[in-house]
């Protein structure tokens, strides 16, 4: 599992290891892997560290310090370090006296050919954007020189992702002790690129946010057994497409015959459509572990909604099927249930703006789960799943840009409701099925079709049993 913390519990962590540690112990602990991972990145661009141009964004606190004691390092390396301050009366006195000692110089204006650029610019505790000065510094990086940032790119939300103003966009980003959301959180995880976590010593609590990875997910996946049949593995129930959209219905029927589930159950009037493509489909009402509805229904179904949330299975609802959901309908219910909203279902949900909620995705599926009593998986760029008394809300790791396309949605449905019937609980069928998806995309590659992802599944699900 990857952990991200917040900016307040990773302050906290820091102070009780400074407390034990001699002064200025931590900043060289981080300073040393940051210069380890730029000659790393040095060495594979150039052959070498010696001779190479690496440029310093230096920002007046301890974010410009680390910058500045790993552009020591490597300037005893051989590198020609040049740092820049966004304010030269503040910039960190031991960090820059360790530069000078090393051979490294200051000047006023970001050079123009360069090797690296190291974004010490901001740390873990800026908010709001760059300011003008910052902004002006990352305005001139030369273009195509790899960017490192220092912790999280500068303008970065560090906890949850957001980017209210100018913004570092860096090619790898080096973050001390813990992952913060904002690394793994878009709009802020697209500008991070590859990131490298340094170990400091930290001791941290329960996490706020968490990654699943391959063995997470295997040991989650339900498998079957000697005495397993198809209504021990359980049975999930799709209510999905109409006379306009019959081919949702094949799509979440499509997902959820390959999550696991014993058998899968469709009714609705697109049965000619799903028997067509999938026989092993069950036609008609009947008991079901799991219900999912929503995908194509179309409008003036509501009344199928209802009556699905009234019984006591649980479902996932989606698309269509969210419209007008009352909270005090779901909160009374004592089964699982999770909503599937994509930003624009999400922002009606909360009644704000979709922009709203795209800017500020953490916030916004705390808010659904709390609000509405139940998991959420909110899709998108990043894909996040709350549920409601859970500290931490998840963050899909998988996927790829080829996923926003027609019909996709409703095979991660069928996925995660058949995942739902095999006995998970809604936020990890969410979370699962969200990762499955994700890599089954991969494997398609692009452009795709939503039914090469329902086809890719099956080898999706062996992969997270490998090394």
């Amino acid at each position: 599992m990857r952990t991200a913390y917040s900016v307040e519990t990773v302050r906290a962590a820091e102070r009780e290891l400074m407390a034990r540690l001699p002064e200025g112990a931590l900043m060289l602990r981080a300073a040393a892997g940051l210069a380890a991972v730029c000659a790393g990145l040095l060495a594979r661009r150039r052959g070498r560290v010696y001779g190479s141009r690496v440029v310093l964004l230096a920002g007046p606190g301890d974010n410009g310090g680390d910058a500045l004691y790993a552009g020591a390092r490597l300037a005893r390396r051989g590198a020609a370090v040049t740092a820049v301050p966004m304010d030269p009366e503040r910039m960190h006195a031991g960090g820059l006296a360790a530069l000078r000692a090393a051979g490294g110089r200051v000047a006023q204006a970001v050079p123009q050919r360069a090797d690296l650029v190291v974004d010490g610019l901001l740390g873990i505790g800026g908010r709001g954007g760059l300011r003008p000065a910052g902004a002006a510094l990352a305005e001139r990086i030369p273009p195509g020189v790899p960017v490192v940032a220092v912790d999280l790119p500068s303008g970065v939300d560090a906890d949850t992702g957001e980017v209210a103003g100018p913004a570092v966009t860096a090619d790898v980003t080096v973050t001390f002790g813990a992952y913060k959301p904002g690394l793994l959180i878009d709009p802020g995880a697209s500008r991070a690129g590859a990131v490298h976590l340094v170990d400091i010593g930290l001791e941290l609590p329960e996490p706020e946010v968490e990654a699943l990875q391959h063995t997470d997910v295997a040991g989650l996946l339900p498998e079957p057994t000697a005495s397993s049949d198809k209504y021990r593995r359980g049975v999930v129930g799709i209510v999905a497409g109409s006379a306009q959209y019959p081919g949702a219905a094949v799509l979440a029927v499509a997902g959820a015959l390959r999550g696991g589930a014993g058998a899968v159950r469709y009714v609705g009037p697109a049965a000619d459509s799903v028997l067509a493509r999938y026989p092993e489909t069950l036609i008609g009402p009947g008991r079901v572990q799991a219900w999912v509805i929503g995908p194509g229904l179309g409008e003036g179904r509501a009344g199928e909604v209802a009556h699905v949330l009234a019984g006591d299975a649980a479902v996932l609802v989606d698309a269509d099927g969210l419209r007008g959901l009352d909270p005090a309908v779901l909160r009374a219910r004592t089964a699982p249930t999770l909503l599937t909203p994509h930003a624009g279902e999400a922002a009606a949900l909360l009644g704000v703006s979709r922009e709203s909620v795209e800017a500020g995705r953490l916030a916004a599926v705390r808010r659904l789960a709390e609000r509405y009593g139940a998991a959420v998986l909110l899709k998108g760029s990043t894909t996040l799943v709350a549920a409601g008394g859970v500290r931490a809300v998840r963050v899909n790791p998988t996927g790829t840009p080829w996923l926003a396309t027609a019909g996709s949605g409703d095979v991660l449905s069928g996925l995660a409701g058949s995942l739902l019937a095999g006995g998970l609980s809604a936020a990890d069928a969410g979370s699962v099925g969200a990762y499955l998806h994700g890599l089954a995309a991969r494997r398609t590659g692009g452009p795709l079709l939503a039914h090469q992802v329902a086809e890719a599944l099956p080898a999706a699900w062996q992969d997270t049993a490998r090394p």
